[in-house]
Parts: structure tokens; sequence; C-alpha cells
């Protein structure tokens, strides 16, 4: 049977091709997205996410959120993303968002849901998330798994410290991971792994597809080569996360426990990732080490692929 699932996210570039991966998957039934700002601003990943599920042809409802993070403003990332935060790409303008606040709507989803039920599957800061569990914790019993991408067990991408999801909201996260629900992290160091080149990229395109998988390759081809990769291309993140939901054959994984640095100084937003159980305290994660690459690029085409 499809996993019910929510996603949580703020496209972005990435957050776009990861929801039309979940949305292209028979293994999750996606009952609702709810955005948040951090690629860009509110109002544009609003629309993104709108524009993306409505091209898709799905009837899943989008449902705004938070603008911000818990304890201060949320960072835009427009050098990688753009102004609009999809790259300068077309899109049609998607249906209307859903009335509400997307905590709310997170709520209702699970009040509603069997224990143990739901994939939910955070792609942006933790925002959304955290409003909705902290204000009513025992409906992280209707959770099957929490999947994110966040974090690095090396170096960040926004700091030296932090990946851009954790550093934009950690004490979102950080609660979490307190939920005591299970947990799958993708990291930087497993996204690392999705590494797009134009070499790739042409590769991809000459794969059959729709309309979404136009939209997909357009995405692909506008984003910019990262600096940390010697401008060689780029790592795609987000899904990854969406791929561990429907294939985790294509990864090896590790127990681990995981803080987030909730300070205020450099470290801020670092997730310290024990692989090695040195700190001799339970494991609180998943985290996801290696990716079948050619595996998972080949499931991207074929999915997105199939969309209309």
């Amino acid at each position: 049977m499809p996993k019910p699932a929510i996603i949580d996210c703020d496209p972005g570039t990435d957050d776009a091709i990861a929801l039309w991966l979940a949305l292209a998957s028979p293994e999750l039934d996606v009952r609702l997205v709810t955005v948040a700002g951090g690629n860009v601003g509110l109002e544009r990943t609003l629309a993104n996410a709108r524009a993306v599920v409505g091209l898709a042809g799905r009837p899943v409802p989008v449902v705004g959120g938070s603008a911000g993070a818990l304890m201060a403003p949320f960072r835009a990332e427009t050098a990688v993303h753009g102004e609009d935060g999809i790259g300068g790409v077309a899109l049609p303008e998607g249906p209307p968002a859903a009335p509400g606040l997307a905590a709310d709507a997170i709520r209702d989803l699970l009040r509603a849901a069997a224990p143990d039920s739901v994939t939910v599957i955070g792609l942006g800061p933790a925002t959304n998330l955290a409003l909705a569990f902290a204000t009513e914790p025992a409906l992280a019993g209707r959770v099957a798994e929490i999947v994110l991408m966040t974090g690095a067990w090396t170096e960040g991408n926004i700091t030296p410290a932090a990946e851009f999801n954790a550093w934009n909201d950690p004490e979102a996260l950080a609660l979490l991971f307190r939920l005591g629900r299970p947990l799958a992290m993708a990291t930087l160091d497993l996204t690392a792994q999705a590494f797009v080149t134009p070499e790739l990229v042409a590769a991809l395109a000459a794969r059959p597809g729709g309309r979404c998988w136009r939209a997909a390759l357009s995405i692909l081809r506008a984003l910019p080569p990262s600096k940390r990769f010697g401008m060689r291309g780029f790592p795609l993140h987000d899904p990854c996360a969406v791929a561990w939901a429907i294939a985790p054959g294509l990864f090896g994984t590790r127990a681990v426990g995981c803080e987030v640095d909730c300070t205020s100084g450099p470290s801020r937003g670092r997730t310290v990732i024990d692989r090695w159980g040195r700190l001799g305290r339970p494991a609180n994660a998943t985290l996801l080490e290696t990716l079948d690459a050619p595996a998972f690029f080949d499931l991207l085409a074929e999915r997105i692929g199939s969309l209309g």
C-alpha cells in the first residue's frame, strides 16, 4: 500500500524536482504539501509549490506556513535558486493555495491518521513541522518516519559549520530529534553523491518525458555550478530524501546520535553526528551514508518522465 505522506518544503529548485519525484511515485500517497520561506521568501515558495503540484496534475492541497524561523528571520539563497526560487524557469500558475496555516493542516491530517502510519518528509527549514508538534506532541505517535534533507557530518554550505536548512532554524530541527520517532537524515555528505554535471544533464535530456520532465531539465540547466566542488557541477539535495522514502535499497545507512547546535556563535546550526558512537548515547537517527547515484538518476528520470 502507498505510504500516506506529508511533504514540507521551500521551493527552491531541488524542492521542485523532489516534489515531482514524490508525486510520480506509487510508493507514496502525498496527502498534503506545506510550505515555508527559506530558499526564497514565502510568497515565492508558496507560488512555486502551487505551480509544481499543478503542473503534475495532482489534486494535493498546498498550504502556506511560516515566513520566518522560530527565533529569527530566514535567510534566502537567491544566488543558487534565483530571485524567483526556481532558477528563472517559467511554470504555469498553479491552483490556489488551500486555506489555513501549515501547522494546523499538519495537525489535522495527523489527528485523522492511524498510529505509526504517516511519512513526514522535510525539505526545508523545519519550522512548520516544529510548530505542529510543539503544540500537540502526542501527534508524533501517528508518524511512521520523519525524513529530512538537513545537516552535515563534515562542513556546511551556508557557514563553515552548518547546512542551509539546519542553520535557518536549528531550534525547530532540534525539536524533531526529541520527538522519539524514527528519523532519517540526508545530509550534505550524502547529497554530494547525487552530483550533477553538464554531461549528466545532457544524458538525462535524452530520456523521454512530458512537461514535468522538461521543466525539471530546465531547472537542472539553470542551476549554477558549486564553488565547493570546483565549479564542476552541483549536488542535487532534496530528491535524495524523497528517494529514501520510495527506494531505500539505493542507500547505505548507519544508526547515529545527532545533536543540533542552537547557540548563537559560529557553530549555530551544526549537526553534531556521532557516527562512531564515541559519546556512548543511544542513536536517534538513521544517517544515509552512501547512494547508488546511477540508480538514483535512473529513478528520477523514470518517475518524473512518467508525469504529464
